[in-house]
């Protein structure tokens, strides 16, 4: 890759396209450019500069300031060391290490050795996603992160609800106990006059670590949607899903002032505000690229070191719902599937019994950071290229089972939560915006289009009988006299020159 992992290729290149093919953020190639022979006669080619090429289409040269073997030091796979490191790993526990004779204990390393295996594998082999930085391997983990936490989830699936939970005592002791729920609800009152100590305790006793958590995650998933109007409705549908479902978990009853000012303006709003800030400067941002050991100050290479963490290139997201059904139909499912990612995360708790300041909480949000910017980018070029047969991305797929797979862990393990009937005004709330949203789309995709092809028809037609009437018009105020030639014969001999 041009700019960090070859530091003699310096690259400029536009945010948006490049020699007429969208520029991509996929890992890129450092080839070889053989220059013509010498004057000598027999005298091979040399190697005395590359050209980094790169993933969509665009070539920039590269002086050869570095040897070749140098130059893909960096984007090597390294398969045949991580192998060598691995075997002798394996080779180490197996001869010199003392098997324990603790069942319990050898079943856990048998399986974490078997998921590091995996992983290994994965990195060295997997293929490449849409993003390079800070290096491909990085990416290929989460993908092989992604297919253990799926067989993981599918593992908890197939498991009875008692043998699921106490499952989880294997990952932590502490786990597989029943949990109370927190009420975020009760005394709403922003000032309380009948405490004369603290009269605003409710809005402190509110303010706790998911405030931040909110900020940094709508920050976070703005920078993966990247459009501010899907993120506000995906921000808004599920303050209204916490209205909707409170009487399921207690954990989503919330006062008024916490579900639209706290949650909707300040943490989610200013996370949206924020990451919409950034991805500005992203789209304006010049990505030209020098390579670390070409910059003669320190700070220019801890700059440049820092700058290997963002991306790339960039490619601005448009998602233009309203331009065919197709795009529509996709962006609400990209909606539904956020919204059920979220739910998820609630009712995985529940279900489990687990505290919500728990690590695998906290890493299972940390995985769908990681991935969640992938999928979205494969959903996004699966969405935008013209060719029909084309797949969905590895990330995305992975992604959209992960989410499925939760939902039906929850529909197993507490069906009787789920199936707690929505009160009455809040199932008439829901369909009244089912059918507004069912009667925009058929309006605007089928009843529409045909009203227009009708027009449109309908003022060809009346474009054609005005033609047709200025034509006979104007035969009726010029008949054709002697002298007017009377057929196209005629008309052919008058324009013909004399032959003398």
């Amino acid at each position: 890759m041009t700019g960090g992992v070859f530091p003699s290729c310096p690259v400029t290149l536009s945010s948006t396209r490049c020699s007429g093919r969208r520029c991509s953020e996929r890992s890129h190639e450092c080839s070889s450019v053989l220059h013509a022979p010498s004057p000598r006669a027999g005298s091979p080619p040399t190697r005395d500069t590359q050209s980094c090429t790169l993933g969509g289409g665009c070539v920039s040269p590269c002086p050869g300031a570095l040897t070749w073997s140098v130059c893909l030091g960096f984007r090597r796979a390294h398969t045949l060391t991580v192998l060598f490191i691995l075997t002798c790993v394996l080779g180490y526990v197996t001869l010199l290490e003392e098997t324990p004779q603790d069942t319990a204990y050898n079943t856990k390393r048998g399986i974490v050795a078997s998921i590091l295996v995996f992983l290994c594998f994965g990195v060295t082999q997997a293929k490449d996603g849409p993003f390079s930085r800070p290096h491909p391997a990085y990416w290929r983990f989460w993908l092989c992160v992604s297919v253990v936490y799926e067989l993981f989830l599918i593992f908890i699936l197939f498991q009875t609800v008692q043998d699921g939970r106490q499952f989880l005592k294997y990952v932590d002791p502490r786990l597989g106990v029943p949990l109370p729920e927190r009420d975020y609800g009760g005394n709403c009152l922003i000032y309380d006059p009948d405490n004369e100590t603290d009269p605003f305790h409710n809005v402190w006793d509110k303010l706790d670590g998911f405030v931040p958590a909110h900020f940094i995650g709508w920050y976070l998933k703005t920078l993966m949607i990247r459009d501010w109007w899907t993120c506000t409705i995906v921000s808004v549908m599920f303050e209204f899903l916490e209205y909707s479902l409170e009487h399921q978990l207690p954990n989503f009853s919330e006062c008024w002032w916490d579900h639209w000012i706290m949650d909707v303006l300040v943490c989610n709003g200013l996370g949206i505000y924020c990451g919409m800030k950034t991805l500005e400067w992203l789209s304006l941002k010049t990505y030209k690229w020098q390579g670390l050991w070409n910059i003669p100050t320190y700070k220019g290479k801890m700059k440049r070191i820092a700058f290997q963490f963002t991306p790339y290139s960039w490619v601005r997201f448009e998602w233009k719902p309203a331009s065919s059904l197709r795009r529509w139909l996709a962006v609400c499912g990209i909606i539904l599937v956020f919204l059920l990612a979220e739910l998820n995360t609630f009712y995985l708790k529940f279900v489990l019994w687990l505290p919500p300041e728990h690590y695998l909480v906290l890493l299972r949000l940390v995985f769908f950071v990681n991935v969640g910017g992938v999928a979205m980018r494969e959903i996004y070029d699966f969405m935008d290229d013209p060719k029909p047969h084309k797949k969905l991305g590895q990330q995305a797929w992975l992604v959209a089972a992960i989410t499925a797979t939760e939902l039906l862990i929850v529909v197993k393990y507490d069906p009787h939560t789920l199936t707690l009937s929505l009160p009455f005004y809040i199932a008439q709330c829901w369909t009244l915006g089912s059918v507004l949203v069912l009667t925009w789309t058929v309006w605007r995709f089928f009843l529409r289009d045909i009203t227009l092809r009708y027009k449109e028809t309908r003022r060809q037609k009346q474009q054609s009988n005005s033609d047709q009437g200025d034509t006979a018009d104007n035969m009726d105020r010029h008949p054709p006299g002697p002298d007017t030639p009377s057929g196209p014969v005629e008309a052919e001999r008058e324009r013909a020159p004399a032959l003398n």
